[in-house]
């Protein structure tokens, strides 16, 4: 969008009229992926003891002190359940609540690609629309904040290392066990 000349200058905290919604809008979306984020925070999807799934894997972040436990629970090619348990900042149990709710009833090379997407979010390449994101769009804001990346990302390379084991494609880290 082109501003028109302003006639005055802003005062600080002050929107410039000319530049009106368009100025406004990054605000506003970061503050909504913010409350989207603390939403799956405080009330987390899927956040229970792994139990007896037929994988299970777990990591941590040791810079941040994130810690995650995933379980997942196949039936042929498709995650049938997958849950989580762990500690660690807002952006990290946000991510893996996300995580769960998009990965759950599809196959692994759906899962897969989720993985992609979401590590390519963060270097902050779009691979699917806003609406085929949901709220997984929120974590486009963490791009901003390198530090806080691996965060976003722990419970999506826990799930990557789970699959590989699953899949027989390389070992995966940190403490697991299969069926």
């Amino acid at each position: 969008m082109v501003a028109e000349k302003i006639d005055r200058v802003a005062r600080p905290g002050e929107i410039p009229s000319a530049v009106g919604e368009a100025a406004r809008e990054p605000d506003e979306l970061d503050d909504l992926y913010r409350e989207i984020i603390l939403d799956h925070y405080r009330c987390p999807h899927n956040k229970m003891a792994p139990g007896a799934t037929d994988l299970t894997c777990s990591d941590r972040n040791p810079i941040c002190g994130d810690e995650l436990t995933l379980g997942i629970e196949m039936q042929g090619p498709c995650i049938r359940r997958v849950c989580f348990e762990g500690r660690g900042c807002s952006i990290s149990m946000a991510s893996a609540s996300m995580m769960t709710d998009v990965v759950k009833d599809k196959n692994v090379e759906e899962a897969k690609d989720w993985i992609r997407t979401v590590k390519d979010l963060m270097k902050g390449v779009g691979r699917k629309s806003d609406d085929e994101l949901g709220d997984i769009e929120a974590l486009k804001g963490v791009a901003k904040f390198p530090v806080r990346v691996k965060c976003a990302l722990l419970c999506w390379s826990v799930l990557e290392k789970a699959l590989a084991r699953q899949d027989g494609t390389r070992p995966a880290h940190g403490e697991e066990k299969g069926r």
